[in-house]
C-alpha cells in the first residue's frame, strides 16, 4: 500500500482559503502533510492540490489568500445562489439513481447561462503558481456532463493541468462545463464532495471536508469502506470559528481572508492530533 494520502474537498473560493490556511497552520505546528504520496483534489480542493504541489511555499500560498493585493481575481456567476439551487433541485426531481442525478445535473449545467469557458479558464490559470503537473501523485476529479461518469485526471492523462482544475471546479449552474478531448466536464463534487475513495490504496488518509450537507452520508460511507480495506482515515472539518468565517455562500470572494485566517488558527490548534495521526 502507498503510505499516505491527502484528500482536499469542494467548497468554492472559501474552501480554497480555509484549506490553504489549515495546511499552513498545520505546517507551522510541525505537521507537513505536503509529503503525501497521493493528493486528491475535487473542485476547490483541485485548486489547493495543484497549488500545494507546485513547489510554492505554503506561507506564500497563504499570503495569496489573506493579502488583498495578492489575491487572484475572481468573477461572479450569472445566476445567483437561489437560482442555482433551484436548478439543482429540479435536476434531482424524478431521478432514478445517483448516475441519473449526475446526468440531469450535467444537462442543466450545459444549458445554464454562464460566462465563457475562456473567461473561467483565465480565472483558474491565475490561481495556479505552475501550469505543469507535479511529479507527485496528484489526482483531480471531474464528471462527464453527458454520461455522469467520473474521470480522474493525473500527469499521465495528457490533459493540461489548468483544464483539469477548471473541469473539476465547473460548479453546475455557476461556471461553464469545460471541454477536454471533445467531452464537456463538470464539477467533480457532482459525484461526491471529497471523492475520498480515489485515495484507496493508501495506509493513512487525511481528508479535509469543507461542507457538511445535512442528510448526505457520502463521505461517511467512503471513509467506512476505506477503513474496511485497512486504511486509517481522519477527517478535519471547519470548527465553529471557521464555519462562521466561511458563511453561507462559499463562492463569495469577500470571505477569502477571514476563511484563510480561521483555517490557519484551526490548523495550529489541531496540529498535535493531526501530527500523531500523520507521522
Amino acid at each position: 500500500m502507498t503510505r499516505r494520502g491527502l484528500v482536499l474537498g469542494s467548497g468554492g473560493v472559501a474552501g480554497v482559503a480555509w484549506q490553504t490556511g489549515l495546511l499552513a497552520g498545520l505546517l507551522e505546528g510541525g505537521v507537513d502533510v505536503l509529503d503525501a504520496d497521493v493528493v486528491v483534489g475535487t473542485s476547490a480542493g483541485s485548486t489547493v492540490a495543484a497549488q500545494i504541489t507546485s513547489g510554492l511555499p505554503l506561507g506564500d500560498l497563504l499570503a495569496r489568500q489573506v493579502d488583498p493585493a495578492l489575491q487572484a481575481p475572481e468573477l461572479s456567476p450569472v445566476l445567483d445562489a437561489d437560482d442555482r439551487l433551484m436548478l439543482l433541485l429540479d435536476a434531482h426531481d424524478g431521478a432514478t439513481d445517483a448516475l441519473d442525478v449526475r446526468r440531469r445535473i450535467g444537462a442543466m449545467a450545459l444549458a445554464a447561462p454562464t460566462i465563457t469557458e475562456a473567461e473561467r479558464r483565465a480565472v483558474i490559470e491565475a490561481r495556479l503558481p505552475s501550469r505543469s503537473w507535479p511529479e507527485s501523485g496528484l489526482r483531480i476529479v471531474a464528471v462527464d456532463g453527458e454520461t455522469g461518469v467520473e474521470r480522474v485526471f493525473d500527469a499521465a492523462s495528457g490533459v493540461d493541468l489548468v483544464d483539469a482544475v477548471a473541469a473539476s471546479s465547473a460548479v453546475p449552474g455557476a461556471w461553464p462545463p469545460v471541454t477536454i478531448d471533445g467531452r464537456r466536464y463538470i464539477d467533480g463534487s457532482t459525484r461526491t464532495a471529497e471523492n475520498a475513495d480515489v485515495a484507496a490504496g493508501c495506509e493513512r488518509i487525511l481528508v479535509l471536508q469543507v461542507m457538511q450537507i445535512p442528510g448526505n452520508s457520502d463521505l461517511d460511507e467512503q471513509v467506512a469502506a476505506l477503513r474496511e480495506r485497512g486504511a486509517r482515515v481522519t477527517v478535519i472539518r471547519p470548527d465553529d470559528a471557521a464555519a462562521s468565517a466561511i458563511g453561507p455562500d462559499v463562492l463569495d470572494p469577500a470571505v477569502r481572508e477571514a476563511s484563510a485566517r480561521a483555517g490557519h488558527e484551526q490548523g495550529l490548534r489541531v496540529a498535535a492530533s493531526a501530527g500523531a495521526f500523520w507521522r
